[in-house]
């Protein structure tokens, strides 16, 4: 059996790229965005916010909770989501070290 891209890199490399693959569509910025203004869990009203259909909107939030960015709550007959702090934290630290990693402006010149 051979060896999964994935596994040739580092887990650090693998998390960069699983949570870039998160944030790689408009409709779930525009979700984080609004979680984020909000700075509260939003119930079922995501779909009056987007200009998307409820499916749409429900496969993203899917995409988000599975790559841990944010965290859904049932309260029956909803689920209530927010923003998922800690790995907020994370990414926050994970994509600021990459983009702050100097780059020699001679090399291409």
């Amino acid at each position: 059996m051979g060896v999964t891209k994935t596994q040739v890199f580092t887990d650090r490399q693998n998390r960069i790229a699983d949570l870039a693959k998160a944030l790689a569509h408009p409709a779930r910025v525009a979700i984080i965005q609004h979680l984020l203004k909000v700075n509260s869990c939003v119930c079922g009203d995501l779909v009056e916010v987007l200009p998307l259909a409820q499916a749409t909107v429900s496969q993203h939030l899917k995409e988000l909770k599975q790559i841990g960015i944010i965290h859904g709550e049932i309260n029956p007959p909803r689920v209530c989501y927010c923003i998922n702090e800690t790995v907020w934290q994370e990414a926050k630290a994970i994509f600021g070290d990459l983009f702050e990693t100097p780059v020699s402006a001679a090399c291409c010149n």
